[in-house]
């Protein structure tokens, strides 16, 4: 992990979280985060297939050149 946060400090964050946002909200809220979250990923791998692609496509066409 990026940030030494620790058990203590992600107890704080959901503490803080809990009072500003209420205990109704806290999953609505979790719930968008995670799903933000497996866009984002589903969105990178496909990025990253679709780059090997282009190169191996690539590849082909020069090798067929030569």
């Amino acid at each position: 992990m990026p940030f030494n946060i620790g058990i203590p400090g992600l107890i704080l964050i959901l503490v803080i979280a809990l009072i500003v946002f209420g205990p109704s909200k806290l999953p609505e809220i979790g719930r968008a985060v995670g799903n933000t979250l497996k866009e984002f990923k589903n969105a990178t791998k496909d990025l990253m297939s679709s780059d090997k692609n282009d190169n191996s496509e690539k590849i082909d066409n020069s090798q067929n050149k030569s």
